[in-house]
């Protein structure tokens, strides 16, 4: 899966985290302010932020652009010496970009949240009749935002078309690669299958995994700090009373106990759908034979198959039950958390429309970005079936031993 279109996998993964690391702290600590000695200066601290689609085209963000280019070019260059192997582009470069543009993507959630707060201060100005406010004033603040969901709108139409096309270089990598050892593989349980099936599953599978494991992790990256700013504005919250930093807190400690709930919950699933996988595939195989050999697929034999698919299927009905009963009542309680966090302060009326809003927001992209498994569980149970059947596939190449649920009768 992963030999067939990165160089070599474990080398390349291990050192993109740590360049990757290297490249944020360097950032934050020391190269963020480098701008300012080519014209692009951060503007002064307490300077309001650029309210508007032209934000991204500020010194700020143009300095950080040709930072990115800089370090993608370094670690490209440096593997291109290494491994220069066929998917290299899509491989490194197309990664790159894929970061890069959800980046971008989670920047327009940023400048939204910036854009509420004076735009819902003017709400509550107009309500509550503290200030003359005329229609025009509405009118720029609407354009602002239909500007900044332009981009937006544009830059996911772009990053979803990309997407498609990398994960599909990825699943013509992997079917190169099986078609390579096809003489050993097809002697294999559903070797026709795994080829044509599984790795389309996995592709597509991933485009929606791991854009949202990266968007989930660019959104922490991008809101960490500014729910941190926001906390001096709340002093107390339910429960705990006065805390250091309670936004940031409580949204981690809110994550953490939804994320271990549904972990524990759902434990047993991967395993659940593996083994539907393993199923239905003896069962069409039995089908398929039948198509050309009229002595398979006797109605004595489909009728055993088939029990098996039924029997696993009302079993992962089962355990779907109580695990999305457990999902669905932490989700629905999570929609209100950031209001009962926030009770205390909103009683003692010491913030504004504008920065309730900014709250609520930036603590809903917080904690969305730390229930990425959550959010992902059952297309994570997907996908780790889907790895456990390919893995399989590729113990017979190495020559490896299979692991004890592939060696699990069918009906079992």
């Amino acid at each position: 899966m992963f030999v067939s279109f990165f160089p070599k996998p474990k080398l390349f993964f291990i050192s993109a985290a740590v360049w990757t690391i290297f490249a944020v702290l360097f950032w934050f600590f020391f190269a963020r302010d480098f701008g300012v000695h080519i014209g692009l200066p951060n503007p002064p601290d307490g300077t309001p932020p650029i309210i508007g689609v032209q934000v991204f085209w500020s010194a700020p963000f143009i300095w950080f652009y040709i930072y990115y280019a800089i370090m993608v070019g370094i670690f490209a260059a440096v593997w291109w010496r290494i491994s220069p192997t066929r998917w290299f582009a899509w491989s490194v470069l197309g990664t790159a970009l894929i970061v890069f543009l959800t980046y971008y993507s989670v920047q327009v959630g940023v400048a939204i949240n910036n854009w509420y707060g004076p735009f819902y201060d003017l709400v509550q100005a107009a309500v509550g009749k503290t200030r003359p406010v005329t229609a025009s004033e509405f009118y720029v603040g609407i354009g602002q935002f239909l500007g900044i969901a332009l981009v937006y709108v544009v830059i996911r139409a772009f990053m979803s078309f990309f997407i498609s096309h990398y994960v599909f270089r990825w699943r013509n990598a992997m079917n190169d690669f099986y078609v390579s050892h096809w003489a050993t593989l097809r002697t294999v349980e559903g070797a026709s299958q795994r080829i044509q099936d599984d790795t389309m599953r996995f592709s597509t599978t991933l485009e929606d995994l791991g854009g949202s494991l990266i968007e989930s992790v660019m959104t922490l990256i991008a809101f960490f700090p500014i729910l941190l700013g926001y906390s001096k504005y709340v002093t107390q919250i339910p429960v705990f009373g006065t805390i250091p930093y309670p936004l940031v807190l409580t949204a981690i400690l809110w994550a953490v106990f939804g994320t271990s709930l549904i972990a524990l919950i759902g434990i047993k699933l991967p395993g659940l759908e593996f083994r539907n996988q393993r199923v239905e595939a003896a069962y069409r195989k039995e089908l398929v034979i039948g198509e050309n050999d009229p002595a398979r697929a006797q109605p004595m034999t489909l009728a055993e198959l088939f029990s098996g698919v039924r029997t696993n299927y009302f079993r992962l009905y089962f355990h779907y039950v109580y695990f999305n009963i457990g999902r669905y009542l932490y989700l629905q309680t999570d929609n209100i958390f950031a209001y009962i966090v926030l009770i205390p302060t909103l009683v003692a009326g010491t913030i504004t429309l504008g920065l309730l809003q900014q709250i609520t927001n930036a603590m809903d992209q917080m904690r969305g970005s730390f229930q990425y498994l959550i959010n992902s569980w059952p297309t994570i149970v997907r996908m780790l079936s889907i790895y456990k059947r390919l893995r399989a596939f590729e113990a017979v190449i190495e020559g490896k031993p299979l692991e004890p649920i592939n060696l699990e009768p069918v009906n079992s």
